[in-house]
């Protein structure tokens, strides 16, 4: 990511003045006191008055960013590598089903600015649909009819539901005419997966085949 910065950390009853650094993974401070915070334990990262406020199992530090710490706290919650790993590419065309993080909205319209709310339009590369209970995955074929022949959806949950799990999702695709094929941590409290037209109804038109 390459964001430095010189600026004085509080961490528990520690205070010093040095250089903290954000990295492809972590968050670094080198001062009086050292700290190494992988995003991935990071339970909150937030921006306040000026600080960058991030909690993780070790504690709580406080970083004196300025005008730049909701910058820095959006690159932790949503490193760039999260858009690559979810295959949105520049200038792609997006869709945004239910409610997800404003944070990723915005880290979303940083690399493309079309971007839909609710419905899809035609053509759409990507689709990404919150969802919560098994009964919103009856809504997967209308939002394949949007979709390019390559094109896919993420189906995304909050983590640790038994009312709604991975395994619902997936039996889910082949009766919407799609099969999933990736699975990512979205962030700390949402999963995800993508699931695809299968490559054989693309040439075949796009239309589900039908079970007898």
């Amino acid at each position: 990511m390459g964001l430095e910065a010189t600026c004085r950390v509080r961490f528990g009853k520690k205070a010093s003045e040095g250089k903290a650094k954000l990295e492809t993974a972590d968050l670094f401070f080198r001062g009086a006191f050292r700290l190494q915070i992988p995003f991935k334990d990071v339970k909150s990262a937030t921006a306040k008055d000026g600080e960058l406020v991030v909690v993780w199992p070790e504690g709580e530090a406080a970083f004196a960013l300025g005008r730049d710490a909701g910058k820095w706290a959006l690159k932790i919650r949503y490193p760039r590598g999260l858009l690559d790993k979810l295959g949105v590419r520049p200038g792609a065309r997006v869709a945004i089903v239910g409610d997800l993080p404003g944070d990723f909205l915005k880290d979303l319209r940083g690399r493309t600015n079309d971007v839909a709310r609710g419905r899809p339009k035609k053509d759409t590369d990507l689709v990404f649909v919150a969802m919560a209970d098994p009964e919103d995955l009856g809504r997967l074929a209308a939002l394949r009819a949007a979709l390019k022949p390559e094109g896919g959806i993420w189906v995304v949950w909050p983590k640790g539901q038994k009312v709604f799990r991975e395994d619902d999702v997936r039996a889910a695709g082949p009766g919407a005419g799609l099969v999933d094929v990736k699975v990512v941590s979205f962030s700390d409290i949402l999963s995800g997966l993508k699931m695809v037209i299968p490559v054989a109804q693309r040439k075949a038109g796009g239309s589900p085949r039908t079970r007898s």
